[in-house]
């Protein structure tokens, strides 16, 4: 025993912080940064609910099963299916982690918990008691189909549990039938009255301008009158995974024009493309786009039901990898999916069991898709999966080890996958796509020694904390200047209180430019010079001291232990 060293008492107060380990800067310097955490998701969630409280538009979570496949740990140890009191710990483990969570959405929030038949009848209980069962909104069935796994249960159904934080304050799930005929009449007017299609055209582009804060995301769409009067949105003919067999030309029967395939080929097969321009249901220009009718939306959607093959998101995230490293990933089309009904354009998406990392991808993918700004907060862990972590232990490996660290699931699938989707590089050097237009960092979660926050020796594991609560955005103030303050186009902060005119002065000339910060961090222990400094700042930007707000606010309570 003699290298053993008490670290903290059982119960003592731990303080969290952030150390990056990637940064990748590959979109508009103005963006919001994706951020993706590596650590205990309920410590995570704590430190969150400082930086974020009543800033998240949408938390998506994918939490385990509970089938008693030794897919998750509680108390460090893997729950089996032996074990009889699996469904109680489960609840105890998601109940902790939901309650934190709820205090991070907007009056307009909406969260999203996808789960099986296992524990589905537990957690409706649980998301009632913990939201509140007046503001259940849907309970969505997705139907799997295909792989042995998806056949396994209800013939492969899973389900989504969706809540809001206030379900009378949350619009977007509303029908848009009654938007549509008012639509169709307003074209179809247009054109009764002698008005060219494109005309129509303006006049419904009009109207939805003037009621798009009404309007569910997914009608707004329908923007374009085509010749004979049909009201339609077009989606991208472009083939997300490598298909050399879809790679033809298509031939514009009106001008003549080809067009040649993407890199990956078209999504469908020769045949039913012609089918498709033969109906008139391809509209030709840069590239071939499929329309989809304002009818046919109308009467599809939004639905509790749909049927998505969960294969495609295995053979996609291989494709991404290189190799299969991750059973049984999330489908980014499928969040693609929640996140344009649940969610605006410029939403905080939160996902903190993030596992392979597809809620990222897929508010990328979404934003470069409709020019959104969506921002995804991510929280996983780099925990080695069950059988894994047998054979490593066979083989004289252990928890800490580096060669059991790089199997985890935030250095072997997590990273990797992020890193690729955005660069366009696999981690061995490959080529994989262009990349997407996004900025990305990588955090770990640390513990900080609070006598040593105080002192400001931890300045570097805060300041990612600072940043965050500013909106994650432009630059992070890294060390103290030698001026004693900094000021970014989203937060401050001031270091030496006696450098308080220079600080105010800064600020003021910042909000009179229509840039003023969302936040403001005041470092002193003395409520007096606090105060002094707050009534010198503009009104209206809020204000934060620290380290003693600090060590309040951010606090974790370790009593009971994280499971």
């Amino acid at each position: 025993m003699a290298d053993l060293v008490v670290v903290r008492e059982f119960g003592e107060r731990i303080y969290p912080g952030l150390q990056s380990v990637e940064r990748i800067p590959n979109g508009p310097e103005d963006a919001p940064w994706h951020v993706v955490i590596n650590g205990e998701n309920y410590h995570a969630l704590q430190a969150l609910r400082s930086t974020h409280r009543g800033k998240v538009d949408l938390i998506y979570i994918d939490p385990p099963y509970n089938t008693g496949n030794g897919g998750w740990i509680y108390n460090d140890r893997y729950v089996d299916q032996a074990d009889r009191a699996k469904s109680s710990k489960w609840l105890s483990f998601l109940e902790r982690r939901l309650v934190v969570a709820r205090d991070l959405l907007k009056p307009t929030g909406v969260v999203i918990v996808s789960i099986g038949d296992d524990e589905h009848h537990r957690l409706r209980m649980l998301m009632d008691q913990v939201f509140g069962s007046n503001n259940f909104i849907m309970n969505a069935v997705w139907q799997g189909g295909g792989s042995a796994l998806a056949r396994h249960h209800a013939g492969g159904v899973d389900y989504m549990l969706i809540y809001g934080y206030d379900a009378e304050k949350v619009g977007r799930f509303m029908d848009p039938k009654p938007f549509v005929p008012e639509m169709l009449r307003l074209v179809a007017d247009a054109l009764a009255d002698g008005k060219s299609p494109e005309e129509a055209q303006e006049r419904l582009r009009e109207f939805i301008k003037a009621n798009q804060r009404l309007m569910p995301e997914g009608v707004t769409r329908f923007n374009n009158v085509d010749t004979n009067g049909t009201i339609y949105e077009t989606s991208d003919l472009t083939n997300r995974l490598p298909r050399p067999n879809l790679r033809y030309v298509v031939t514009d029967p009106e001008t003549g024009a080809q067009y040649t395939p993407p890199s990956n080929g078209w999504t469908v097969k020769r045949e039913v493309m012609d089918e498709w321009v033969a109906a008139g249901l391809i509209a030709f220009g840069k590239r071939p786009r499929k329309k989809k009718s304002l009818e046919d939306y109308a009467r599809n959607m939004p639905v509790p039901t749909f049927t998505h093959s969960r294969n495609t998101s295995n053979a996609h995230l291989q494709e991404i990898l290189g190799d299969k490293r991750f059973p049984f990933p999330k489908d980014h089309e499928v969040l693609m999916r929640w996140f344009r009904m649940a969610a605006p354009r410029d939403a905080v998406i939160l996902d903190f069991f993030a596992g392979s990392g597809t809620t990222a991808e897929a508010a990328m993918r979404l934003n470069a898709e409709d020019g959104g700004t969506r921002q995804s907060i991510l929280v996983t862990n780099n925990e080695v999966g069950a059988s894994e972590a047998k054979k490593m232990r066979a083989a004289g490996l252990h928890l800490g080890d580096p060669a059991w660290e790089e199997r985890g699931v935030f250095e072997y699938v997590c990273r990797p996958r992020i890193s690729t989707v955005v660069k366009g590089k696999r981690p061995d050097g490959s080529d994989y796509f262009d990349g997407l237009s996004a900025n990305v960092e990588m955090f770990d979660l640390t513990y900080l020694d609070p006598s040593a926050v105080r002192r400001g020796q931890e300045f570097t594991s805060v300041a990612p904390l600072f940043w965050l609560e500013g909106g994650a955005r432009g630059e992070r103030i890294e060390a103290v200047p030698d001026e004693g303050w900094a000021v970014t186009d989203t937060y401050g902060v001031l270091f030496d209180i006696d450098a308080l005119t220079g600080f105010a002065t800064a600020v003021a000339d910042a909000a009179i430019a229509g840039r003023a910060p969302a936040v403001l961090f005041i470092i002193t222990d003395s409520p007096a010079e606090y105060q002094q400094a707050a009534e010198r700042l503009p009104v209206g930007i809020d204000a934060v001291q620290m380290y003693e707000d600090y060590l309040s606010n951010y606090t974790i309570n370790t009593i009971g232990g994280a499971r």
